[in-house]
């Protein structure tokens, strides 16, 4: 059985990892701290970024970030009563405004009861040196993680999307969070329009070179009211199977480093929203699907990593 789990996962899971730093269970609760996006402003957004920033379950903006923490807080308890919590600074860029604003918010969360730690959001051209060495502050007053968008590795892809930053600032940035001894988490999204098995793979051989903590792998999906749904409509494009997505992320972990942790291998679209494609909405049956696929393959994070 591969050692960095505690629920036969294959690969090394985000439970796994929390138990193993705190030992009990933490949640993550999701905020929206009403920040912008550098890239919306200046560039009009990533294709697919929908009108909350990404955030679609954190927390209403139109609450105080305490209420928005309690509420979710208080449905959590009903499951995991004796857990500890970090708070996720989730939709937009949440390093995107004045430092004394961040530290506003930042500070906010930490004061309340059980929280041990950050996740925060954000983008490689959105983290000034001024907020850099804040975020090193805090890192020795919590356990901090900056989570970083990437998505793919590849230019014409990254010019597709609208990423608004190209890959060379994206590492550099991942070095100057390294120097700070800052954990890492980074976000790619396979099936983006008209990239290949192999180009997705890349990415995460890519990854792997950059020495970083974590990963979320998503599926790339359409909702209402984005550029990408025009551009679908417009000139539909492939979109990968669930059989398809299942093979590729079989694949990925087994490329990843074994010490890097899976925080996500699947997308999480509202019902509502989602144009396509369907089969995302089974969750779990994705997640048990990835599950099945591994062992059938014999396969275990990093069994591939070089």
């Amino acid at each position: 059985m591969f050692s960095k789990t505690l629920d036969n996962k294959r690969y090394h899971a985000l439970n796994y990892f929390y138990q193993n730093k705190f030992g009990q269970k933490v949640c993550k609760i999701s905020l929206n701290g009403n920040f912008s996006c550098p890239n919306y402003q200046n560039n009009k957004g990533c294709i697919f970024c929908s009108l909350t920033g990404s955030g679609e379950f954190a927390g209403d903006k139109r609450d105080s970030l305490e209420v928005q923490f309690q509420k979710i807080q208080n449905m959590m308890q009903k499951k995991w009563p004796d857990s500890l919590y970090i708070g996720y600074f989730q939709a937009n860029t949440n390093t995107y405004a004045p430092l004394d604003v961040l530290k506003e918010k930042y500070e906010t969360i930490l004061k309340m009861p059980k929280v041990v730690g950050l996740n925060i959001a954000t983008r490689s051209d959105a983290i000034s040196d001024e907020v850099l060495d804040y975020l090193e502050e805090l890192s020795h007053q919590t356990f901090l993680t900056i989570e970083l968008g990437l998505q793919s590795i590849h230019a014409k892809t990254l010019k597709l999307i609208n990423r608004g930053h190209d890959l060379q600032n994206f590492e550099n940035m991942v070095k100057k969070l390294q120097k700070r001894k800052i954990n890492i988490v980074v976000h790619i999204i396979n099936g983006l329009p008209y990239e290949t098995k192999e180009d997705m793979l890349e990415t995460v051989k890519y990854l792997n070179q950059l020495h970083i903590d974590g990963i979320k792998i998503h599926m790339l999906y359409i909702i209402k009211n984005t550029t990408l749904a025009k551009m679908y409509e417009e000139k539909p494009f492939p979109i990968l199977t669930k059989e398809e997505y299942i093979d590729i992320v079989c694949e990925q972990l087994a490329l990843l480093n074994e010490n890097i942790v899976i925080h996500r291998i699947t997308g999480d679209p509202k019902k509502e929203d989602l144009i396509t494609p369907s089969w995302l909405l089974k969750k779990f049956c994705v997640l048990n699907d990835i599950d099945k696929e591994m062992k059938k393959r014999n396969y275990y994070q990093g069994i591939k990593s070089s």
